[in-house]
């Protein structure tokens, strides 16, 4: 969590802002040096806010919440510079949602491994209305990931995963190949 950093210094004292009468007076001095150390952190916070929101430059404590309001998770196992990727393609992720190339990326940045994705492709359809459909056609997406070891696709919960980065409307199945 973010806590005060000791001896950090507001460049802006709140004495300098006050009337020469009261900056002369020592109790005055003190009871805004107080103030200036309560509100550094603060201070400091605010002027770095646009690394806070970085996810290349946030600090690692704030990460999992930056990603959480990205609409992804991250796995607390995971190395510092997977987590950063995972919350920056939840940010430029939003644009390739749902489609191959997002659940590609998304579950190769999770998993470690190599991500195929098959599509069963096409459609039933006919010209006559009211027409049964074959019961031996459905649409689904295979998903397999070939990870060298099983420490690379532990901890990693591929259902959530392809709920996460999939459409609603289509079924998937998921598998895990060691090389």
């Amino acid at each position: 969590m973010r806590a005060a950093v000791d001896g950090l210094g507001s460049p802006y004292s709140l004495v300098d802002l006050l009337p020469s009468v009261y900056q002369e007076d020592p109790f005055t001095v003190r009871l805004t040096a107080g103030w200036d150390e309560v509100i550094a952190p603060l201070i400091s916070t605010l002027d770095c806010l646009s690394a806070y929101l970085d996810p290349r430059l946030a600090p690692e404590d704030f990460l999992a919440w930056l990603a959480d309001r990205m609409g992804t998770q991250l796995d607390e196992k995971w190395p510092l510079e997977r987590k950063r990727a995972v919350t920056a393609l939840a940010l430029s992720g939003h644009r390739i949602r749902g489609t191959v190339a997002g659940a590609r990326e998304r579950i190769a940045l999770a998993t470690g491994g190599t991500v195929e994705l098959f599509d069963s492709g096409g459609v039933v359809t006919s010209r006559t209305p009211g027409t049964v459909f074959p019961a031996d056609h459905r649409e689904t997406v295979l998903v397999r990931v070939t990870v060298d070891s099983d420490e690379q696709e532990a901890g990693v919960d591929l259902d959530a995963l392809m709920r996460e980065w999939m459409p609603a409307h289509v079924p998937y199945r998921a598998e895990v190949v060691r090389r």
